[in-house]
């Protein structure tokens, strides 16, 4: 069974997410936590939109 390395929390401004990937937080599952704010749940604006109030991240909802 191969491991899957974590990717860094916070790294990038922009991330596109899918229905599968709700509830949404940030941090999200997979980012390594030991250097990232606390985790919260973030809730999806009309449009799909939402951003990290701690650390700005934006995310957008895209249906695949």
């Amino acid at each position: 069974m191969a491991q899957i390395e974590p990717v860094q929390a916070n790294a990038e401004n922009q991330y596109t997410v899918s229905r599968a990937d709700l509830p949404l937080s940030c941090p999200m599952p997979g980012m390594t936590l030991w250097n990232s704010h606390p985790k919260v749940y973030l809730s999806l604006e009309e449009g799909g939109h939402a951003k990290c109030p701690y650390c700005g991240a934006e995310f957008t909802l895209v249906d695949t």
